[in-house]
């Protein structure tokens, strides 16, 4: 088997391992045995996301996500579905800026048919590639749009935000659903030529968790995927690099039919892999992360002028990472009130720093979501997919704990200081179209911008396949 072999126990992993190889064709696997449940985890990660698209084509990434579930070679139509959930599995596809991943959960006996299914795909999608399946989802991704995006309460403040936070011709600039305009104007052959670069087995990670056989899953991994021919056209992605602050405070008013007054900042924050993100992560948390966070202590609970308050990290490897403010307001409280006690908030944090109280809890609340990660076959397979791909390495997948646990008080508090400041955030602030649509003081959160805030780094990564 023309593979090559390497295998670490980290410490600090909490007995986690996985080891990884190569296939001839470039294509990098990582395998993690678990056998604690009769299940095993497919996850496929492609290198390509909407920062590797160009002007007039945005969008076309997660319209290959969705062209990736409408048939290939030797499996027709709607047969990737069906065959996966007839056999008792789970599925599903998400783009990024940074990345496309496909992945399965299937009964450990099943693994064999996710295998076959995803490189049948990589390896003959374009067989079956045609205009009736590309306008069939460019319709889907269309509706999408429409659903999440445009015809919800604050459905574009993320899209809105982004292009504030990262200039015109930037990478990041735009976000993974697209325009309109550049999803009517993608043809057959745009998608046929994204395809030949970008999902090939040497732009990939294939990573496979749970109840395995190593050897009986390589020797699968190398039939299926071994003849798949690698391709070494793909451009360099363009430079994501910016100055550490903005410089200036930008600023929207966005005036539509909205329940609530909404204040929602977007701060550059360092990259992700660094250990100033790490405090960036921990000042957010301390500051916004949940109702024991002290904005929703200020604005929810002491002044009540806001009925929802958080602050997210969505974590970025090729560009500054984005810290994401989202507050709604109680009342009529005017946005200049609640900007103000925000102001105040960050100002004091920056010259105090966080307690001990504050960082214990901040520390416990990440290490129980990165145990949540990594505590299912999925999630595991997903982070180190996510490591091989961002950052060359997926065993640091297993200790990324570790290091937000050596993070100092002081660390948080000088990241706080230098990045969460006015000269350095875009804003966006929503007024209801009339009077007549200003909420009273018990409007409900809305649950899809708070989830957004709580997950941070998933953000992203909702442009998931409607199924």
């Amino acid at each position: 088997m023309p593979m090559g072999h390497t295998t670490t126990a980290e410490a600090g992993s909490g007995g986690l391992a996985a080891t990884e190889h190569r296939l001839a064709n470039g294509l990098r696997v990582v395998l993690s045995e678990d056998h604690l449940t009769p299940v095993a985890a497919v996850c496929l990660w492609y290198d390509v996301g909407s920062r590797h698209e160009v002007k007039g084509r945005t969008g076309l990434a997660h319209l290959f996500e969705h062209l990736m579930f409408q048939g290939s070679a030797q499996v027709k139509g709607n047969g990737h579905f069906e065959l996966v959930q007839g056999a008792g599995g789970s599925l599903n596809g998400t783009t990024s800026f940074e990345r496309t991943n496909y992945f399965e959960t299937m009964p450990a006996h099943q693994l064999e048919l996710a295998l076959w299914l995803e490189a049948d795909r990589m390896g003959s999608l374009l067989a079956a590639l045609d205009e009736e399946s590309m306008e069939n989802q460019r319709d889907v991704v269309k509706n999408e749009r429409r659903q999440r995006y445009d015809n919800v309460p604050y459905g574009t403040a993320f899209e809105k935000l982004t292009a504030l936070s990262y200039p015109e011709g930037h990478p990041y600039h735009h976000t993974p659903i697209g325009s309109m305009a550049d999803l009517d104007a993608a043809t057959l052959e745009d998608a046929r030529r994204f395809f030949r670069t970008y999902y090939a087995p040497n732009n990939a990670v294939l990573s496979v968790v749970g109840d395995i056989d190593p050897e009986q899953t390589l020797a699968w991994i190398e039939k299926y995927f071994g003849s798949i021919a690698s391709h070494d056209g793909k451009p360099a992605p363009r430079d994501g690099s910016l100055p550490d602050i903005i410089g200036e405070q930008k600023r929207e008013v966005v005036v539509e039919e909205v329940p609530a007054r909404a204040l929602m900042a977007a701060y550059r924050l360092p990259h992700d892999g660094t250990r100033a993100c790490d405090a960036a992560d921990l000042a957010l948390t301390i500051l916004g992360g949940g109702e024991s966070s002290r904005l929703y202590n200020r604005l929810v609970r002491r002044d009540r002028t806001a009925v929802a308050a958080g602050f997210g990290l969505l974590r970025l490897a090729g560009a500054p990472s984005m810290g994401w403010l989202d507050v709604k307001t109680s009342g009529d409280v005017e946005v200049p009130v609640i900007e103000a006690a925000i102001d105040e908030e960050l100002a004091r944090f920056a010259e105090e720093g966080p307690t001990p109280e504050e960082m214990e809890r901040a520390q416990a609340q990440l290490e129980r979501e990165w145990l949540d990660r990594l505590g299912t076959v999925a999630g595991r397979a997903d982070e180190l997919c996510r490591f091989a791909v961002l950052f060359g390495d997926p065993q640091l997948a297993l200790t990324a704990v570790q290091r937000v646990l050596e993070v100092t008080p002081e660390e948080v508090r000088e990241v706080a200081g230098a990045r969460l400041r006015p000269d350095n955030r875009a804003v966006l602030v929503y007024e209801p179209k009339s009077p007549e649509t200003a909420p009273d003081a018990d409007v409900p959160e809305d649950p899809e911008q708070e989830a957004t805030v709580e997950a941070g780094r998933d953000e992203t990564e909702n442009e998931e396949t409607a199924k």
